[in-house]
């Protein structure tokens, strides 16, 4: 069996083929493609896609087809894959320094592309489309969620770590009139947050989440939990603890896996989030263990399957206002980031997370809130 039948075996219980007429159909422009995803795995594939090697026109459907039907599974391992496996175990990738490097790969990269991607909202977390038909809905509908689940109410101070853009900021601020204080790594994130939050009863401060010392009434994070490391699981929720008034409430919104792990996938690690982790239930328990009260689980991973989808939309209609900032290769780069997250998430690959936790348990319960 040659390499490209060998990738078609691979291929075939997805129903997918190669030079096929379908639009989940991979379009082969370089016959070397097929060594290359066998030697390198999911990191090779996701650089030939960079390099023009291979098209494909619905590539969510695509990877929703791959990932359902189990085949990514029969990529091999490769020797780098195996290294930072390792790694991960041994070091700690989320040190204060190693941290900061990360933001900076990421969130720094350019307010406009951000912009012109993520809408009214300013949201870069998953939605919630519950009720919602299009994009900014299932964000405000989101961070409404949020805020009831917490039970905030007029006055409370409220610690958002891993503040984003300032979107749930802003939300609860002239929602609920709560006060809120944002911590970030992010110098471009912060820059438009005070523009976007003028006015507002908040407060940025571009500071690692380890140095925060005061308390608040409600702790939230929204989608920060990825960046924090494998190692610093125990610590975050110490952090949190520390920071929470006794009869508080903590929501931790994250995106998670249905197993253990303590690294992320090849492409995304060297592309899109460094040394990033998605972790499981028995992760974030074994970490809050000792420490909270786990009062409620909510999970609607298969939301973000539409929110990555619609940001793709959003950045694709908007390339002409992006591209003056990147090249060609970024924009495969970002389509395949996109659209292959649409894909996993609608697949069930990958979840999304909301834990509300107390100190001792909520006196007469907690009452779940969807």
């Amino acid at each position: 069996m040659n390499s490209r039948e060998f990738v078609e075996s691979i291929l075939a219980p997805a129903d997918v083929k190669i030079n096929g007429s379908r639009p989940w159909d991979i379009q082969v422009h370089n016959d070397k493609l097929y060594d290359r995803v066998i030697s390198q795995g999911t990191l090779g594939l996701g650089e030939s896609y960079m390099d023009g090697w291979w098209d494909c026109e619905e590539m969510n459907e695509l990877f929703y087809r791959v990932i359902i039907s189990g085949a990514e599974n029969k990529l091999p391992r490769t020797l780098k894959n195996i290294t930072h496996l390792l790694k991960s175990k041994i070091l700690n990738l989320q040190t204060k320094v190693k941290a900061k490097k990360v933001i900076e790969k990421h969130y720094d990269i350019g307010n406009n592309l951000f912009i012109n991607m993520l809408g009214e909202s300013m949201v870069y977390t998953c939605g919630y489309w519950k009720d919602a038909n299009d994009l900014d809905s299932a964000q405000y509908a989101k961070l409404d969620l949020i805020c009831k689940k917490m039970g905030l109410k007029k006055g409370m101070k409220v610690l958002d770590i891993g503040c984003g853009f300032g979107s749930f900021m802003k939300f609860a601020t002239e929602k609920y009139g709560v006060s809120v204080v944002g911590v970030s790594l992010s110098k471009e994130q912060i820059k438009f947050g005070e523009k976007f939050c003028a006015g507002l009863p908040v407060e940025f401060r571009l500071m690692d989440y380890r140095d925060v010392k005061e308390k608040f009434d409600r702790v939230v994070s929204i989608g920060m939990f990825e960046a924090v490391g494998y190692k610093n699981f125990k610590l975050f929720m110490q952090i949190a603890k520390d920071c929470l008034v006794e009869d508080g409430l903590f929501l931790l919104h994250t995106i998670g896996r249905a197993y253990s792990t303590t690294t992320n996938e090849p492409w995304f690690h060297k592309y899109i989030f460094p040394n990033g982790v998605s972790s499981s239930i028995k992760q974030i328990s074994a970490a809050s263990d000792g420490l909270f009260v786990i009062e409620d689980v909510h999970n609607f991973g298969q939301y973000y399957g539409d929110t990555t989808l619609a940001w793709w939309k959003n950045f694709n209609k908007n390339w002409d206002l992006i591209k003056k900032d990147y090249d060609n290769r970024f924009y495969r780069m970002w389509r395949y980031y996109l659209l292959s997250c649409s894909g996993a998430f609608r697949a069930r690959d990958s979840q999304v997370y909301q834990i509300v936790f107390s100190h001792n348990g909520v006196v007469g319960g907690y009452q779940s809130i969807r």
